[in-house]
């Protein structure tokens, strides 16, 4: 089996039709392997390291999260995400640890949301994105301090996520209370709850 072989047999095992060029190393070949692909149209770049077959069904949420490791989903894309809100972002909304500075993060099309270390990693979980790749997004009570925290949110949606909320059999006010201790919206929460429950 010659190397472009190699990297065939690799592009056709690459989950999501996505390869990058860190598993192009790992297997022992060059990455000038992945231009040629790239030429013939078979493949496309998508971002540093990261190709994606031409053939493959695009999925969005997936291919940013692969490209920006540190994004989580959040706002109001965690509430679509989530299955909160019937309303698909026209953009999407990724929260990263404050510091954190890619400089592609300019060019894309996303709302930037920075996080303090201490609040960047609680609340995230791993669920299906629309195509059924995994992808990272924080979870709803998460979420729900979020859009209750900062402005821009559309009113409705966090009104009509609230009351979906409280009447849910799965909520849990608990780890709700504590998280929004944490971020510092305890009272916005409870009026909400008060109304609502």
């Amino acid at each position: 089996m010659n190397n472009i072989d190699k990297v065939k047999k690799l592009m056709q095992s690459a989950p999501g039709g996505i390869i990058t060029t860190a598993q192009l190393t790992k297997a022992g070949l060059h990455r000038g392997y992945l231009h040629n692909f790239v030429e013939s149209g078979e493949l496309y770049h998508f971002g540093r390291g990261l190709y994606v077959q031409s053939s493959a069904w695009e999925d969005d949420f997936h291919l940013l999260q692969r490209k920006y490791s540190r994004g989580i989903y959040s706002h109001d894309t965690a509430l679509y995400l989530l299955g909160y809100s019937d309303r698909t972002p026209t953009r999407y909304t990724m929260t990263f640890p404050k510091g954190y500075n890619a400089l592609s993060l300019k060019q894309e099309d996303l709302i930037v949301k920075r996080a303090i270390p201490e609040n960047y990693d609680f609340g995230i979980i791993e669920i299906q994105s629309p195509s059924g790749n995994l992808i990272r997004v924080y979870d709803l009570e998460r979420t729900l301090c979020d859009i209750l925290r900062g402005n821009g949110s559309d009113i409705q949606i966090v009104s009509a996520a609230m009351k979906r909320y409280a009447t849910s059999k799965d909520k849990d006010i608990h780890k709700l209370t504590q998280y929004a201790e944490q971020l510092r919206v305890k009272p916005k929460v409870l009026r909400y709850m008060e109304v609502l429950l």
